[in-house]
Parts: C-alpha cells; sequence; structure tokens
C-alpha cells in the first residue's frame, strides 16, 4: 500500500482529526508497516498521538475495523485506542503513542524476555464473544491435515502476526497492529512465534525452548503442533505463490522445515 503523508490527507480528515486531538503542531511518518496508508505521530494539543489510516473502499479496511473493535479487549501490553472515525473517505484510528523500537528477535537480545513477558500477559486474555472475529479451526481449517483443523479450537485470544516490526520495546515490550485477531488455542501464537525466532537465526532447538517458556506450548499436544506445522507451512505456500517476495519466500522454508522438524520428533513417531 502506498504510504501517504499527514499532509496527504483531506483537509476535512485533518480538521476531524484536530478536532479528536488538538491542534497539530508538528508530523513524522512512520517507519515500516505494510498495511497502513497512513501511519504517523502527531504532536498535538493533548499530547503525542499515532494516527493510522486506510481508505474505507480499501479491501483492508474491514480488518482495521476490527482492529479498532477488538482494542478494549486487549491486555496492557498492547496499545489504548483514543478514538476511531470514518471522515473524508478515510477510515482512521488515534492510537496511545508508544515509545520503543522494533524488536530485536536474535539469539541472546535482551529484547527476548521483554517479548516473552508480552505474550505470557495476552495468554491469558480470553477473547470476547462480542466481537467478530475468526476461530482458528475456521481460519485454518484449509490448509490444516483432513479432520485436525479442530485441534486449533480455544478460548484465548491470539495475534497470530508476532513479527518483530508487530512489537515494540522500550522498558517492556508492547503488541502491535491487530489486524488479525483469532479466536483459539493459547499455544497457537507461540507457534507462530517460533517461525520468527527461527527467521531471527535461532536453531530448531533454541526456538522451542524459548516457546516452552509458556504452559500452553509445553502442555500442547504433539499432533496438534504437528497439525498446525503442517496447515502454517501450506498456507505460506500459497502466500509464495501469490507473492515469491524473498522474506515471504524465506518464511515458506522455515515453516516446513519447522513441520519436518516436529514431524521427526520423537512423540510423533
Amino acid at each position: 500500500m502506498i504510504r501517504r503523508h499527514f499532509h496527504d490527507l483531506p483537509v476535512e480528515a485533518r480538521q476531524a482529526i484536530a478536532d479528536k486531538a488538538g491542534s497539530v503542531h508538528a508530523t513524522r511518518t512512520a517507519d515500516g508497516g505494510l498495511n497502513s496508508g497512513i501511519a504517523a505521530f502527531l504532536d498535538t494539543d493533548h499530547g503525542p498521538v499515532f494516527v493510522k489510516g486506510i481508505p474505507t473502499d480499501h479491501r483492508q479496511a474491514p480488518a482495521q475495523r476490527r482492529e479498532a473493535a477488538i482494542n478494549p479487549h486487549l491486555p496492557r501490553a498492547c496499545p489504548r485506542l483514543y478514538w476511531h472515525i470514518e471522515v473524508a473517505g478515510w477510515d482512521l484510528l488515534g492510537y496511545e503513542a508508544l515509545p520503543g523500537r522494533h524488536a530485536d528477535y536474535s539469539p541472546g537480545s535482551p529484547d527476548l524476555p521483554l517479548v516473552a513477558a508480552a505474550l505470557a500477559e495476552l495468554q491469558e486474555t480470553t477473547a470476547p464473544t462480542d466481537v467478530p472475529i475468526k476461530a482458528a479451526e475456521q481460519r485454518w481449517a484449509a490448509y490444516a491435515p483432513p479432520g485436525t483443523a479442530a485441534l486449533f479450537s480455544g478460548d484465548t485470544l491470539l495475534h497470530t502476526d508476532l513479527a518483530p516490526h508487530n512489537v515494540l520495546v522500550d522498558d517492556r515490550a508492547h503488541i502491535i497492529d491487530w489486524a488479525w485477531p483469532t479466536r483459539g488455542a493459547a499455544w497457537i501464537d507461540p507457534a507462530i512465534l517460533i517461525l520468527r525466532l527461527l527467521e531471527a537465526g535461532h536453531t530448531f532447538v533454541e526456538a522451542d525452548a524459548f516457546a516452552c517458556r509458556f504452559s500452553s506450548w509445553r502442555t500442547a499436544q504433539a499432533e496438534a503442533k504437528e497439525a498446525f506445522a503442517a496447515a502454517n507451512a501450506a498456507a505460506w505456500k500459497e502466500i509464495t505463490h501469490a507473492d515469491a517476495a524473498p522474506w515471504k519466500t524465506s518464511m515458506a522454508d522455515h515453516a516446513v522445515a519447522f513441520h519436518a522438524h516436529l514431524h521427526a520428533a520423537p512423540g510423533n513417531r
């Protein structure tokens, strides 16, 4: 998606933001992120605010509306949403502006314990019943081995996209960008995080040991883990068929290798 600057927004949209946040004195367009037409830090009369937005007719607009709806249910490891407005053809979210930088997942990084603490907090969060989010067994049904998707069911609120750019770190870690909230088994987020740790240079043993910090992963059925690894590998394969960007191809390779690793594990023989 083409990234625009705050002053590229229609006058009506900028005025609506000022009505919520106070006069805007300075702006800075955010680095990174692929799914927002605008992502900017604003210095306003009421203090700093982070604004992200997308045209209301864009195919990803429903995901942003879902992100707004889920926010009141998130733990403190996640930023607070101040307001959500639709104006002048734009869907706009005004967030608490958090300090920090994107997390470093590399082996030995001091960020890793902070990431673990944030995810542990999320692991204790029950998915709301009043927000229309997908269930894990539904979301991965088309990719799971026959008869296994039911193993993904549960009541935990899952983020499902724990890439380093979706975690901000200062004195703690904050989980951001909730475009794909899902209801499912708590161990799914640690499983997804394992692929990102592999991407960052961890071995299978190191990534699995990190995931074992979470009781959900330690106690999950081997059959369920292998089925999800197979589903995730199939999903990434489909993604690379649509777009063979190097990072996506790399993720697909990690997903295939991780499924093979679990399949060969003693508990699955």
